[in-house]
């Protein structure tokens, strides 16, 4: 039996890279992270629900609070506004959380090797994401190698979105029957999702690109082309 660790924070993207690790053939480990986010029930609510519907072998989360206590950025530190109604106003946004993929990746690869994982999957997105320096391949290409010299395994990342429109990623997750309703992108709110944030418009843009209507349900939807 082949395994992956599958990091899902609980969105849309992570949600389908690791509906990709099923439909490869790996038996999932789910894995997410609370770290003080402003959406992060929510966030926890989708993972269970998505990590029950990949039958996952083991669910893991790990609290990563210090993150909000370093700061820096507007999901943790509520005295930061969210950008509202710009995609990629600024490299990188308010939205960046300093090296938390790093830190993410760097977890994972722990438990991945004490689980006997062969790959770990992650939900990047390079081609039409929102600007993060911690979502490109050479980064995660980086993370890998220095990941195996501190294990000594084998272990191989696995990005299978990064160079994915969103409007792939969702015709990906229809393919995949993949339940978009269970996911969340929202920075913002818990309850509707806002539809003025970065994340949120790069969302519907997805969706507009398939003609598809967002089974979430938004408090607005300002989308610019």
């Amino acid at each position: 039996m082949k395994k992956a660790l599958c990091i899902i924070s609980g969105g849309m993207d992570s949600a389908v890279a690791a509906s990709i690790a099923k439909s490869e053939g790996y038996e999932i480990v789910a894995l997410h992270f609370d770290y003080g986010q402003r959406t992060m029930s929510k966030e926890r609510e989708c993972f269970d629900k998505i990590a029950s519907s990949l039958n996952a072998l083991k669910k893991f989360v790990i609290d990563t609070s210090f993150i909000a206590d370093v700061g820096g950025n507007a999901l943790t530190d509520k005295n930061i506004k969210i950008p509202k109604n710009a995609l990629q106003d600024k490299e990188p946004p308010a939205t960046y959380v300093a090296f938390r993929n790093g830190i993410f990746l760097s977890i994972a690869t722990g438990i991945a090797q004490v689980q006997g994982c062969e790959a770990i999957y992650i939900g990047l997105v390079e081609a039409d994401g929102s600007g993060y320096p911690d979502c490109s391949s050479e980064f995660l290409e980086a993370m890998n190698k220095a990941a195996n010299l501190g294990t000594g395994c084998d272990i191989k990342f696995k990005a299978p979105l990064i160079g994915l429109s969103k409007g792939q990623i969702v015709a990906t997750a229809y393919k995949l029957g993949v339940d978009l309703a269970n996911t969340w992108s929202c920075y913002e709110n818990e309850d509707l999702a806002c539809g003025e944030c970065d994340s949120c418009l790069l969302r519907l843009k997805g969706f507009k690109e398939n003609n598809l209507n967002d089974p979430i349900e938004y408090k607005k939807i300002k989308f610019k082309d």
